[in-house]
């Protein structure tokens, strides 16, 4: 055995020997439990950052743990490889995007494997294969047929200048990222899912995630956003009728969730496409310059509501069912179209956003929810409005008085019998648009006929194949200008066709990844139904909070839709979700002439501390000048302060990284880098190394102690007590609580008590030896999940020629946990004065004799009798004078 550790060699051994073992590669066997281990696949940006190192290591070390108890593990890995990134990276270096994707692909492959995670690599998928996607485009051809799948026109932001569609983080006041073009909205063909068809299903389930944070399940309550309410019909004055039709020349409809303050309704708000607002603006250019200044803002729900709240009245009126109150209709900015009705009652006395609105344009507030006997303060408006425990009714005529449920259930009666309204439970939640006006991404797979209509390209002809060859420029989708891709003849008549050009959402591809790895060269069908029956749903899912809702909303309407088209035999995708928190780090920075900041990266900064060890100030290493120090904050390329991992492999090793990474906090919570933490982690290492190569250096290797303890000493007696504790911790640890840095503490102390043993002569003899042997073996499997590499290299040495994996997760040895003496602390008048070593069944006068001849309590006592002696078994004893 090598003197000193050194992880460039033991490392890619290891992962040689796992490699041609086919550790990793599994395939259903109905003699072993399962357990489906997934972390959330990365985007192939090029690198790894330690978000990821992290991430994989959470879920690696319950993969391991769980291969050595005897489970069939299987822990795949893929890429998430369409989106805008890789258009734009195209842009920016001229090439194509399938090429920069599949090039990054290969390289963050190596840095993985470079890990040692024990990853079925024969399962790796990429989003961006049409072997892949062609399932997506035939479920969605399936859904399509059923209604599920439908078109119908949205509102967009649209680039005039770019010819295309933005998301809403792509614009930047008002005007396009990258063309500075004032942005238009605009109202295009969409493809929708259905998912509010599953809405109630998607709530009522997350009463079923018992092992889902609660967090996560409150933030997806809340988008999906259940609500009982009213659906309100506000008559048109005979006067506002002119260029209305239908339904819209009778009526206004709104939702409220709070119909008791109908009768404070001061005015009504439209959205800018409201047919309402286009037939006042008819002759009004004032109304039509508004109408275009609202269409060019954000569709976005969160700028609406932070944006100044604007309005025009049109000078149309509707009447209020329950008074008849005549109210002004606005249009309002903040009043989204394609939200509900796009209209919205206005009461506000008892609402922030129209307080606000009324206040700015001199419009009517009028109270009608009063609390108790205090004066009304419009001021307090979250107060009179939130409170519908104790607010009742007050200026509402016949309801005066009526409490929220009395009045809810008295309006509904008379509005139901006018036919002027009803109640509705609605939801926040809207269907979903998967349409995208962008390149790099799964093609939609639709034909447009001037005959046949919308036609679903056949199964037999799928994949819809994206063209890999493409290098985008910016100025919309490449595959509008591709003649020989959209130019295509009807599947149905024959005749010439038009295929669609936009692509799918990306957020596609990952509501349905989990399943396709359980078979992922299946060519049959989406997922094979064999696999699909033994692997169910993931047991463990690993990934950020930031993808709380859309990516786990979306992945469980897709494991609801497959399992209604009977692809898969579960309800939830995920059984267990861990969201592990961020990777922070210290920030510098000097600021620029501008006012801007440069960051600089903490590698290239010194740094002076005071006595208690805090930074006080900080230079540059390159000119010896002073920086900023900044805060901690979040790993980025934004501010310079992220970590290289195959810097720190390189230095120190995977397993240093892997360490580190469980060692200094909890998953949940956040990592704050620490350079003197990722030294401290590889001097742990270096230890435990010295620790079996100086066993090994001692002597023979010995069988593991297996025996009875009655011949042992009262130190290995001590020893083997202390190691079977670690082991129940541990698997505790790993197993229930996913607590991985309590789980190496516990190692480490362990090796503390065997390190005194050792020094004490404990272990030299025939049966110390044996116990050492026991401690050794047991540490290496205890680490095996966290920093596999030097736990196999370390297996080696204790039990040269075998298996670790064979050798399975150490088990209790119940009497190991039997002890034949306790030790027990002494206090006088609460204070700890000595302690003392009793029999573990010593009877309780036997203890307090002990206690009361004990040095510090004679001496503490100062002669005086005790009046109590108090005796907590197996704890204390305080002896009250």
């Amino acid at each position: 055995m090598q003197e000193h550790y050194q992880p460039s060699a033991i490392e890619p051994a290891a992962q040689e020997k796992w490699h041609n073992a086919r550790l990793f590669n599994v395939s259903e066997d109905a003699s072993k439990p399962k357990y489906y281990c997934l972390s959330m696949f990365p985007y192939p940006s090029g690198k790894l950052h330690m978000g990821h190192v992290r991430n994989y290591t959470i879920g690696d070390v319950l993969s391991r743990f769980k291969l050595l108890n005897g489970f069939n593990v299987m822990q795949p890995m893929g890429w998430d490889a369409f989106g805008m990134p890789a258009e734009n990276a195209a842009m920016k270096n001229h090439v194509a995007p399938a090429k920069w994707t599949y090039e990054n692909i290969d390289y963050m492959r190596s840095q993985l494997k470079s890990l040692g995670f024990a990853i079925d690599w024969e399962r790796e998928i990429a989003t961006c294969t049409p072997e892949y996607y062609r399932w997506e485009q035939w479920l969605f051809t399936r859904l399509f047929e059923k209604g599920i799948v439908y078109r119908k026109n949205g509102t967009v932001n649209w680039d005039p200048v770019d010819q295309t569609v933005l998301a809403n983080e792509q614009v930047i006041d008002g005007r396009g990222w990258r063309s500075g073009a004032l942005i238009e909205k605009r109202e295009i063909p969409m493809y929708y899912f259905k998912i509010t068809d599953y809405a109630e299903e998607l709530l009522a389930d997350l009463d079923k995630l018992e092992h889902w944070p609660e967090q996560v399940k409150t933030m997806q309550r809340n988008w999906i956003g259940k609500s009982r309410g009213m659906q309100v019909r506000f008559a048109v004055a005979s006067e506002s009728k002119q260029g209305l039709a239908g339904d819209y020349a009778d009526y206004l409809q709104v939702y409220t969730t709070r119909p008791d303050t109908l009768m404070g309704a001061t005015y009504m708000a439209v959205a800018a496409e409201h047919p309402l607002a286009a037939a006042a603006a008819q002759d009004n250019p004032a109304l039509q310059a508004f109408i275009a200044e609202c269409k060019a803002g954000s569709v976005a729900e969160a700028d609406m509501a932070t944006m100044e709240k604007k309005g025009v009245p049109t000078g149309r009126f509707v009447v209020n069912p329950l008074n008849g109150d005549k109210l002004e209709v606005w249009i309002a900015n903040y009043v989204l179209w394609g939200y509900g009705d796009g209209a919205v009652m206005a009461v506000p006395a008892h609402d922030e956003r129209d307080f606000e609105f009324a206040s700015k344009y001199s419009l009517p507030i009028k109270q009608v929810i009063a609390v108790g006997d205090n004066a009304f303060n419009a001021g307090q408006w979250q107060e009179w409005y939130g409170d519908k425990e104790n607010g009742v009714l007050v200026n509402s005529e016949k309801y005066n008085g009526l409490s929220f449920q009395a009045a809810y259930d008295a309006m509904a009666a008379d509005l139901q019998a006018a036919n002027q309204g009803a109640p509705k439970t609605q939801y926040r939640l809207r269907d979903w648009g998967i349409s995208r006006q962008r390149y790099w991404g799964c093609p939609i797979p639709i034909v447009h006929c001037g005959t046949c209509g919308d036609v679903p390209v056949p199964a037999e002809q799928l994949p819809v194949v994206l063209p890999e060859d493409v290098v985008p420029d910016g100025s919309g989708s490449p595959l509008a200008k591709m003649p020989e891709f959209y130019e295509t003849s009807c599947p149905k008549c024959g005749g010439a066709a038009k295929r669609e050009t936009d692509t799918m959402d990306t957020f596609m591809e990952s509501s349905w990844y989990p399943f396709r790895y359980m078979s992922p060269a299946f060519n049959q069908g989406m997922v094979d139904p064999q696999a699909a029956q033994y692997w169910g749903a993931v047991d463990q899912y690993i990934g950020g909070i930031e993808h709380a809702i859309l990516h786990l909303l979306y992945a469980r309407f897709f494991t609801k839709l497959m399992r209604d088209e009977g692809l898969v035999n579960v309800d939830e995708p995920f059984e267990r979700l861990l969201t592990q928190g961020m990777v922070v780090c210290d920030t510098y920075y000097r600021e620029a002439a501008n006012g801007s900041k440069d960051w600089i990266n903490p590698a290239d900064v010194d740094l002076t501390f005071d006595d208690k060890g805090r930074p006080v100030s900080a230079v540059l290493k390159a000119d010896g000048l002073p920086v900023v120090i900044g805060g901690t904050e979040k790993m980025s390329k934004s501010k310079n302060n992220g970590v290289d991992p195959q810097a720190l492999i390189e230095a120190y090793g995977a397993d240093t990284a892997r360490l580190f990474m469980m060692f200094a906090s909890p998953p949940e919570q956040s990592l704050e880098w620490s350079d003197s933490g990722v030294e401290g982690a590889f001097r742990f290492l270096r230890r435990l190394w010295r620790t079996v190569y100086d066993y090994r250096s001692s002597g023979d290797i010995v069988a593991a102690f297996s025996g009875s303890q009655e011949g042992l000493s009262k130190a290995l007696k001590e020893l083997r007590f202390k190691l079977h504790s670690t082991i129940a911790k541990v698997g505790d640890d790993y197993g229930r609580r996913l607590q991985f840095n309590t789980a190496i503490a516990a190692v480490m102390e362990l090796l503390n008590q065997y390190d005194t043993c050792v020094r004490n002569g404990d272990c030299s003899s025939a049966e110390g030896r044996a116990v050492a042997q026991e401690v050794l073996e047991a540490a290496v499997r205890l680490l095996w999940p966290i920093v596999p590499h030097i736990s196999e290299a370390l297996w080696q040495e204790l039990r040269p020629g075998t298996a670790l994996w064979d050798a399975a997760w150490p088990q209790v040895d119940e009497a190991a946990l039997v002890k034949s003496e306790i030790e027990i602390m002494v206090q006088v008048n609460g204070k700890l004065r000595g302690k003392i070593t009793v029999a573990a069944d010593a009877p309780k006068d036997a203890i307090e004799a002990a206690a009361l001849a004990t040095e510090g309590a004679v001496k503490f006592m100062e002669g005086k009798p005790a009046k109590k002696v108090i005796v907590v078994p197996g704890r204390l004893v305080n002896i009250v004078v």
